[in-house]
Parts: C-alpha cells; sequence; structure tokens
C-alpha cells in the first residue's frame, strides 16, 4: 500500500461517512483523467478510488483500522473465527487454555504478529490465503533531456534478496512525479498467487539551464543592450537538442518573457508545452577604443534614465 488511505482522501482516523464521501467527491472532480490532463492525476485518481472503496466499506474499514496493510490478507469471516476467543485486552487464546497471544495489527502499532501465522496456526492452516504480492514504488531519476525523448532505459534497483536490474520503456514527455509501471515486478505474491506491480516515480533533476513547471520548459535568453534596443532573432536552446529561433522585440528589457508555443515538453496526449525564454540582458566584459568611443557617444546623446519613475 503506497500510503494510508485516510491521508489520500485527508481526513481524519474519526471521519464519518459523510465526511469520507465528501472528501472523495472533491478529490474525484480534481483529479478524474478527463478533467486533469496531468499524467499523474490519473495514478492518483486510482489512489483516491481505492481508499474510498475500502473506507466507504464499514467491514472493510473495520479491517483495515485493525490490521492496516496488512488487511487483504485477512479472511472476511475473522470476527467470527476468533471473536469467541478474544480475551480481555485484545489479545487471542488458542484452545481456550492454550497460551495466549496478543496481536496488535502491524500497520498501526502494537507488538504485531504475523497475519498469516495468526490465522494459519490459530486455525490449522484454513486461514492461509491465496495473497496477491504487494505493489512497490521507488524513484527514477531522469535528466530533462531524458524526460523529453523517452526511450529505453536501464535501471537497477537494491532489494532485500539483492540488486535486480529491469529495461524500462520511458514514454517521452514525462514530467516530475509521474509514475511507470512496471507489471508484476512488485512483492510476489503467496501461493500461486500473482505477484504486485513496481511504479517507477519520475524525479527530474535540477538542470543548469532548463526549468520545468508542469510541461513548460524556462530558460534564460541572453541578448546583447544593441539586440535588446534594436530588436533581433536570435537562437535559443530546447530540451530537444535543437536551436528554435525566437524574435526579440525592440526595446526589450531584461526579465521580458518571450513564449514560443510547443517548444516545451511533448504531450502523448494533449498539446506540448511551451517554451519561456527570459531575456537577459548582458554586456561585454572589455570593451574595444571603437566600443568605447560608441557607447560613450550613445550616452552622450540619449536622454533615456532607467531610474526615472514613469
Amino acid at each position: 500500500m503506497a500510503s494510508d488511505f485516510y491521508q489520500v482522501l485527508g481526513v481524519p482516523r474519526t471521519a464519518d461517512q459523510d465526511e469520507i464521501q465528501r472528501a472523495y467527491r472533491s478529490l474525484a472532480r480534481k483529479y478524474h483523467p478527463d478533467v486533469n490532463k496531468d499524467p499523474s492525476a490519473e495514478d492518483r485518481f486510482k489512489e483516491i478510488n481505492e481508499a474510498f472503496s475500502v473506507l466507504s466499506d464499514p467491514d472493510q474499514r473495520a479491517k483495515y483500522d485493525r490490521f492496516g496493510e496488512d488487511f487483504r490478507k485477512v479472511p472476511d469471516d475473522w470476527e467470527e473465527r476468533v471473536g469467541a476467543d478474544v480475551g480481555a485486552g485484545g489479545g487471542f487464546r488458542r484452545g481456550g487454555d492454550g497460551p495466549r497471544v496478543r496481536y496488535a495489527g502491524s500497520g498501526f502499532g502494537g507488538e504485531g504478529v504475523d497475519i498469516e501465522d495468526l490465522f494459519g496456526s490459530f486455525f490449522g492452516g484454513a486461514g492461509r490465503m491465496r495473497t496477491p504480492g504487494a505493489d512497490q514504488e521507488a524513484e527514477l531519476p531522469l535528466t530533462v533531456e531524458e524526460a523529453y525523448r523517452g526511450g529505453r532505459r536501464s535501471v537497477t534497483l537494491a532489494g532485500p534478496s539483492g540488486q535486480r536490474s529491469y529495461d524500462v520503456d520511458v514514454p517521452p514527455g514525462v514530467i516530475d512525479g509521474q509514475r511507470i509501471r512496471l507489471a508484476g515486478e512488485g512483492g510476489r505474491g503467496s501461493g500461486d498467487a500473482p505477484a504486485g506491480d513496481l511504479y517507477l516515480r519520475v524525479r527530474i533533476q535540477p538542470h543548469p539551464q532548463f526549468r520545468l513547471e508542469g510541461r513548460d520548459v524556462h530558460v534564460q535568453l541572453p541578448v546583447t543592450p544593441w539586440e535588446a534596443a534594436l530588436g533581433a532573432t536570435v537562437p535559443v536552446s530546447t530540451p530537444s537538442g535543437a536551436t528554435a529561433k525566437v524574435n526579440v522585440p525592440e526595446g526589450s528589457s531584461s526579465g521580458r518573457r518571450l513564449r514560443l508555443r510547443g517548444e516545451g515538453m511533448p504531450n502523448p496526449r494533449g498539446k506540448n508545452g511551451d517554451l519561456y525564454a527570459e531575456i537577459r540582458i548582458m554586456a561585454p566584459p572589455r570593451l574595444t577604443d571603437r566600443e568605447r568611443e560608441l557607447f560613450e557617444e550613445l550616452a552622450a546623446v540619449s536622454s533615456f534614465d532607467p531610474r526615472r519613475t514613469r
């Protein structure tokens, strides 16, 4: 279980069914894939539905509150099986006079007893279930360029049984926080039950040139004082590795943003992001005699004062 169901819905553990219903409706509207085009919204929507399906069912919620993340391993009739043998303080007795074993769910505190041991030992193996493996999650660091291009990538992850390598198909235009699912690569199931899935959560690394906001890409655009004053067409780098052309309007100042539509991160499900080039006026670090002469002449004839209040 990736996270606590109460946290997923943003409600306290004491929430009643009305509170849970209201929280679900609000979040479902916000993250429904038909409304929210962010690729990570679909995974968030699935988490919300899973949390609601458990917490809105009194029986499932009772199991979840008692056993935490192990609740799926517990038989539906667990209360009937152990109800007659529950001793004072929440312990279980085996065979009336047998040794007393206290159980507190592994998800929410207490000493804890393995679920399979609990129901397997107490009922002669009848409680053992064909339990699917748990889903697992790991981070997948990518550069901006790798996220833009996508493609096949080899990933090595450390686990309890050692390192494992995976060949991952990264879709073009993945964004930070998006999850990539590797079916059947999660935790092993009990018996012949299927394994869980492995989710790789994309983490885009800081870049010296590009800054991402969703699918929009921001980049600084150095220009000369004369390009800013007179206007010019100048090259700008893009995450694709190609160079685009941007028109700097006459009289541009530092901080002005120029938008190149569709030059941001690609989007397989809709329109691409945009690229925003922010003008940064750069002065020559050293002047030739002729450059100095021209700048001094400009200073003598110009009435422009950038510090004057308009």
